[in-house]
């Protein structure tokens, strides 16, 4: 179950993140450099969260068929909150590099 659900974040991640990641295309060498990290943050943390979310139904799921198993119930209980915080990091981690990124175009100038 784990790893069609990890197959099927990679699949949609790479058919939703490919257009973007090529569309753009700029004259520097500082600026390309700068945008293929952005590219490659926005990809890994599309992936991370979807991972995550992948994770919080199948806790979900678990939760839902562990008919009164106390250790069924337990590890359900452990996969949504351990995805919950997986979630949260990620989303945090997008913030913050948004407001890196933000700081430091203001700061050093345009890099597009």
């Amino acid at each position: 179950m784990k790893k069609a659900i990890t197959l099927s974040a990679v699949l949609m991640t790479s058919l939703l993140s490919a257009s973007p990641v090529f569309a753009q295309t700029t004259t520097g060498g500082v600026s390309q450099i700068q945008v293929f990290i952005e590219s490659i943050i926005q990809v890994m943390i599309t992936l991370a969260g979807l991972v995550a979310v992948g994770f919080f139904v199948y806790g979900g799921f678990g939760y839902i068929t562990s008919s009164g198993n106390p250790e069924s119930l337990d590890r359900s209980k452990k996969t949504i909150l351990y995805s919950a915080l997986g979630l949260t990091i990620v989303l945090g981690a997008f913030v913050l590099t948004n407001v890196v990124t933000q700081l430091a175009t203001t700061a050093f100038g345009s890099g597009h």
